[in-house]
């Protein structure tokens, strides 16, 4: 029944306009704002709706991830651009995890959801 369905996906935040400044500004994404929710245009044709929830409650799981042809220079300049990374247990001096999988740093948006950037395998 859904096979065909054009799914997105969609995540809460409590300030819309801090969240285009966010996303827009200092990550570089084109965002779109209608309605009172704001729609981030990633690569792949693959929009993601973010909308406003007073009583948000961030995401204790990563909501959005990045896949990044080189990790170390994408943390650079993120960390340039005023990002903090998570600082997990395993994770280097640098912010990024590199134990198992594809090495990965964490990062929260101003709402605390949790977001990473990956190394492309």
């Amino acid at each position: 029944m859904l096979e065909n369905s054009r799914a997105f996906s969609g995540f809460s935040v409590d300030d819309i306009p801090e969240a285009r400044r966010f996303y827009g500004e200092t990550l570089g994404l084109r965002v779109s704002e209608e309605h009172g929710m704001l729609t981030l245009h990633l690569a792949g044709d693959r929009d993601t709706l973010v909308y406003p929830k007073p009583d948000h409650t961030p995401a204790t799981f990563t909501i959005l991830n990045f896949p990044v042809d080189d990790i170390e220079a994408a943390v650079a300049e993120l960390a340039a651009r005023g990002i903090r990374f998570e600082t997990y247990e395993g994770v280097d001096e640098k912010g990024i995890f590199r134990a198992r999988g594809p090495a990965i740093a964490w990062f929260k948006d101003p709402a605390g959801n949790i977001l990473s950037v990956l190394q492309k395998e």
